[in-house]
């Protein structure tokens, strides 16, 4: 999954978007302040599990997955973040951690924050660290159609003990009231 895939699809689509370079950004923040734009305004992809279902969760970078909620919202029994290698089969064509909050399959779920909304455009990575797409969030969202639902908290949410959650991979992370 290459900017050249991201291309094509939005093309298909028929939707203006804008292509941006910059320097290696490996957060969505990083992104925001790069891009000088709001960390409201910058999709991120969050990969997650959910009784063997995947869920790709696009969230604005300013904010950060509450699992508990999606579990709940899921009616699921087991929901953990996706690990780097689950990530890298699933998404092979990306950079770990750049997978375009595009449509990429059936088999794939697509929630979105209800924090996402915007009026104007949003941007995204293009399937790596050093290329975005800037498109309008009305755009973006006929062409993904997600579920929207509120499953996030502010990344600056304090963390306490008990919202340590297994990743997968043996790691515990955090994931805030």
């Amino acid at each position: 999954m290459s900017l050249v895939w991201v291309r094509e699809t939005l093309d298909a689509a028929g939707v203006s978007y804008r292509e941006r370079r910059h320097g290696d950004t490996f957060t969505a923040q990083e992104l925001a302040r790069r891009e000088h734009v709001s960390g409201h305004c910058v999709a991120k992809v969050v990969v997650a599990k959910a009784d063997g279902r995947t869920l790709l969760l696009i969230l604005p970078a300013s904010r950060k997955v509450r699992l508990p909620e999606l579990k709940d919202l899921c009616g699921a029994k087991d929901v953990r973040l996706a690990s780097e290698k689950e990530m890298q089969l699933q998404f092979g064509g990306c950079e770990v951690g750049a997978v375009p909050p595009l449509r990429q399959g059936d088999d794939l779920e697509y929630w979105m924050d209800a924090t996402m909304r915007t009026k104007g455009n949003i941007l995204f990575q293009a399937g790596n660290h050093h290329e975005a797409i800037e498109m309008s969030y009305r755009d973006w969202f006929a062409l993904v159609k997600p579920r929207v639902e509120s499953f996030t908290v502010p990344t600056d949410h304090r963390i306490l003990e008990g919202d340590l959650e297994s990743r997968g991979d043996g790691e515990r992370i955090a994931t805030t009231r």
